[in-house]
């Protein structure tokens, strides 16, 4: 299935880098206008201190065919979300998709521990990034959105509502926000359906960001000559991946049948027919289910 959202106007809150990145890229290459923010420019790094920016973002977008436009706005204050979308309904008129892909915890997460040995400062700050901010956005974003039927929202999160209903997802705060976004997106689908609009949870499946090759020391060319990535690697795909996702689904005229659903990456990609950007399919949760809690070896056969 090839995406077409020609004419259609998405904004991608938090579109610096990694999934909201691809996502970004993906519906410029279906023919969006996508408004790109966060709060790395290249004047200026957010607390990640990483070489990701805002502007390099929408200039891929661009050369994927759509139009890119880099905006930094700091989601956790109000104004400055308001002052955006203002922006976009002046110049556009319109809001066709808003992905909440806001994140900013990987810095704050303490792996395993619990909430009595878990910095307090960090876990509240989590919740305030990957919680406060997707509210924000939607309050300011979505009176827009509904002004025309057939709109999308797209909670970004991590692991499907049945895997992580059934899986401590590593920490308390961290549970908390990957359950909690999946929740979201079910409560503002009860709302936007009177609106004859869409809203879903999307969850990509081991990601490669840019963050996770350079942890893991290689690039997406060499990502599987790594010494130090754990076997299970072998399911992990490109941002690309998910950003074809949501492509495909804001373009399905028959979308709102998904409305308040979790959805991944691979299912989708089952669905809709399309790849990742190496030509393979992975199906990153049914291997998790089948294969690592299953207690066998890193094996992808069958499963990209």
């Amino acid at each position: 299935m090839t995406a077409d959202l020609t004419g259609k106007v998405a904004l991608v809150a938090g579109g610096t880098r990694g999934a909201g990145r691809g996502i970004a890229v993906e519906l410029g290459a279906a023919g969006a206008t996508v408004y790109v923010t966060g709060r790395s420019t290249r004047k200026q790094r957010s607390e990640y201190d990483r070489p990701e920016t805002i502007e390099e973002t929408a200039e891929m977008v661009t050369a994927a065919g759509g139009r890119g436009i880099a905006l930094r706005v700091d989601h956790l204050v109000a104004s400055e979300v308001e002052a955006l979308v203002g922006r976009i309904r002046t110049d556009e008129g319109r809001l066709d998709i808003l992905v909440n892909d806001i994140w900013g915890g990987e810095n704050l997460t303490e792996w395993d521990k619990p909430v009595w040995e878990h910095s307090l400062e960090n876990g509240l700050r989590m919740l305030r990034l990957a919680i406060d901010t997707h509210f924000i956005t939607a309050r300011y974003a979505l009176p827009l959105m509904i002004e025309r039927p057939g709109g999308l929202l797209v909670e970004m999160t991590d692991g499907t509502a049945e895997y992580n209903a059934t899986h401590y997802r590593l920490n308390p705060y961290y549970d908390l926000v990957k359950t909690g976004v999946i929740r979201m997106a079910w409560a503002h689908a009860k709302d936007l359906e009177k609106h004859r609009c869409t809203a879903v949870s999307m969850t990509p499946g081991w990601m490669r960001s840019e963050m996770m090759l350079e942890i893991f020391g290689v690039t997406e060319e060499t990502w599987r000559d790594s010494t130090i990535a754990p076997p299970h690697f072998v399911i992990s795909e490109t941002p690309r991946f998910v950003g074809r996702a949501v492509a495909a689904l804001a373009a399905d005229s028959d979308r709102a049948r998904f409305n308040g659903q979790s959805l991944s990456s691979g299912g989708l990609a089952k669905l809709y027919g399309f790849d990742d950007v190496d030509g393979s399919r992975p199906d990153c949760w049914r291997y998790m289910d089948e294969v690592v809690e299953a207690g066998k070896g890193a094996d992808a056969a069958g499963y990209r």
